[in-house]
């Protein structure tokens, strides 16, 4: 006779545990499969860009540079779509939520890394998106006419002191980053001076040359031509090196002022969760394009300096605007209009 066998419970839980074990794994495998399929034909549609500001404006001339080369590399067109509005915050929110699958990209910029200490927003940069990557960084001039009679930083400084808010300079708004640049240069160097807001940087440089203001923080692209035409002077660069095209004009950093090395950037973001895979690939194609000849060209000719770099190079950079620029907001008590 056979004697039965009855299973003790720990016998029992054992095989349970087997098998409930086992259908996990099998569980996690096709989880696994189908996310490395998805990832393996990606991508299989359009991509789309979503851009903060109204076309032809330099984050959208930049980001319509490098998408037409990445969309060639990976197969599929990639769509720029135009949503400004709040310093770029209506984008960036829509990428938030949109899907983490690679399909929806922001068109970053300096405005990002700003907005935080400016506004309350929904949500998070550096935790609701993930860093592709840099596209390209534009310094800025400080210039003044000609008639103020000023050549240099120091000479600049000791005007302003001798004629304590005489002085006035322009930016392109209130909390843009030539305003906020404005503001930690008469932190660092002890200059006084008084700010006038414009709509935009066209106005501005247009009083700069009448003299009606005597000192304004602007991109090199909107001021060189001026420069180089004697209508303007350049008293330094505000960026990490020299302008190509303005090679005497010395660095905040040179004459002193180190602080101020701060450059206005454009790039690329995902929402949280994208896969590191599609990042990886999305890098990797903009590092690809940023390589091309012609596009480092056509950065040039925007008074850019192309910006290779991995998407955790990005990320530091981003974090470092971040503090800084929301010190400067709050030492200046700034608030948005």
């Amino acid at each position: 006779m056979i004697d039965a066998v009855i299973p003790t419970e720990a016998c029992v839980n054992h095989s349970l545990y087997r098998s409930g074990l086992a259908r996990l794994l099998s569980l996690l495998l096709c989880v696994c499969a189908d996310s490395a399929l998805g990832q393996a034909t990606w991508p299989d549609k359009p991509l789309k860009i979503l851009v903060g500001f109204p076309p032809g404006t330099s984050t959208d001339t930049l980001t319509r540079m490098v998408a037409n080369h990445i969309a060639e590399r990976l197969g599929q067109p990639v769509v720029i779509e135009n949503r400004p509005g709040a310093g770029s915050s209506i984008a960036a929110e829509a990428v938030v939520h949109a899907a983490a699958d690679g399909y929806t990209l922001l068109a970053s910029s300096t405005a990002n890394a700003i907005n935080p200490s400016l506004y309350h927003l929904s949500f998070d940069l550096e935790k609701d998106l993930r860093p592709v990557g840099a596209i390209a960084e534009a310094p800025l001039l400080l210039i003044t006419p000609p008639g103020l009679g000023v050549h240099t930083i120091a000479q600049l400084v000791a005007l302003s002191r001798s004629k304590p808010d005489a002085l006035v300079y322009g930016s392109s708004g209130v909390g843009t980053f030539s305003h906020l640049s404005g503001e930690l240069f008469k932190m660092v160097s002890g200059a006084q001076l008084t700010h006038v807001p414009y709509k935009g940087s066209s106005q501005a440089i247009a009083d700069l040359l009448s003299g009606q203001i005597q000192v304004l923080f602007t991109p090199a692209s909107t001021a060189i031509q001026h420069v180089k035409a004697g209508k303007a002077v350049a008293l330094a660069v505000i960026g990490r090196r020299r302008s190509v095209e303005l090679p005497d004009v010395p660095t905040m950093a040179q004459v002193g002022l180190g602080r101020l090395d701060a450059s206005l950037w454009s790039g690329l973001h995902a929402p949280a969760g994208t896969p590191n895979a599609i990042i990886d690939r999305l890098n990797r194609e903009l590092q690809v394009s940023l390589a091309l000849p012609e596009v480092r060209a056509q950065i040039a000719a925007q008074s850019n300096d192309a910006l290779p770099g991995t998407p955790e190079q990005f990320a530091q950079a981003i974090h470092e605007d971040i503090v800084k620029w929301a010190h400067v907001v709050q030492a200046a008590a700034i608030k948005p209009e």
